[in-house]
């Protein structure tokens, strides 16, 4: 199996999913060779391109398949890419943030059930408990819309901040703060430059994978650590809709749902850093 790393400049990035409306999608999914149809998935390196790798390297062959990865360091990419026709296949988003897209930029892309889960973290360089935040404090926090009120529900849970009344978490931005008793100041990024400016706030919210890709185990180093339970943002395998119900597509869904896989990573992240959502 290959694995492709596709890394984009932000301005560059910003042009490509403005532009990327329902139209370049494509009917066929996957090359075939014999009895085996190569796939390729779009996919963040880690834990999703961890999880490929091995339903590839385990599983794959005898359901007939053949998995290469395409490594997106980008959220914005895999979804154009999928649309576009470029992958058959993505594994890197939750509901919220495929919902926005689709409404953002026209896609018809659906998801199935969650794979797994990456929970948010709070990490801090000096600081070693969320109650010694200080008042004032620098807290980076991701820019995206579809996580930032993720971001923001976990500060929340932490009674650092609170959120206007009737507010969904979802949806909620910094504008939807209503109490900050530590007069807490928010500096937003995109969600790939929270972890290499950890020195420059006091504190600050980074996805999972991010998190992981930058050598910080959420459960351990996480001062502050997102509840699983009944949590929406669980990672999905996504295709171009009308290829939804192609027989390989479902077959890889159901490899990533099996018990192999259950296993593969509550072993590989032992510390709770990624979480079996099924």
């Amino acid at each position: 199996m290959k694995t492709k790393l596709i890394a984009i400049a932000t301005s560059a990035t910003l042009l490509l999913s403005g532009c990327g409306l329902v139209g370049g999608g494509t009917d066929s999914v996957g090359e075939k060779d014999g009895d085996i149809t190569k796939l390729t998935v779009g996919a963040t390196p880690v834990p999703q391109g961890d999880i490929l790798r091995y339903v590839d390297e385990n599983l794959a062959e005898d359901a007939g398949l053949d998995i290469e990865v395409t490594e997106y360091t980008d959220y914005t990419l895999p979804n154009k890419a999928l649309n576009d026709g470029d992958i058959d296949a993505n594994y890197f988003q939750h509901k919220p943030y495929l919902d926005s897209e689709v409404e953002g930029q026209g896609y018809e892309i659906t998801g199935f059930k969650p794979i797994n889960l990456e929970p948010f973290a709070l990490f801090s360089k000096d600081i070693k408990d969320v109650k010694d935040i200080p008042k004032n404090a620098k807290i980076g926090i991701n820019n995206d819309p579809s996580n930032q009120g993720r971001a923001l529900k976990m500060l929340e849970d932490a009674k650092l901040i609170t959120l206007k009344d009737g507010v969904d978490a979802v949806d909620a931005k910094l504008s939807d703060v209503e109490d900050n008793p530590k007069n807490v100041n928010f500096v937003e990024a995109d969600a790939a430059q929270l972890a290499r400016t950890l020195e420059d706030v006091d504190a600050s919210v980074i996805n999972g994978n991010n998190a992981l890709e930058a050598g910080l185990s959420p459960a351990k180093d996480g001062i502050l650590l997102e509840k699983a339970e009944d949590n929406p943002y669980g990672n999905f395998l996504a295709v171009r809709t009308q290829n939804k119900d192609d027989e390989n597509i479902k077959k890889l869904d159901e490899l990533l749902h099996s018990p192999e896989v259950k296993k593969f990573i509550e072993k590989k992240w032992a510390d709770g850093s990624v979480l079996p959502s099924f």
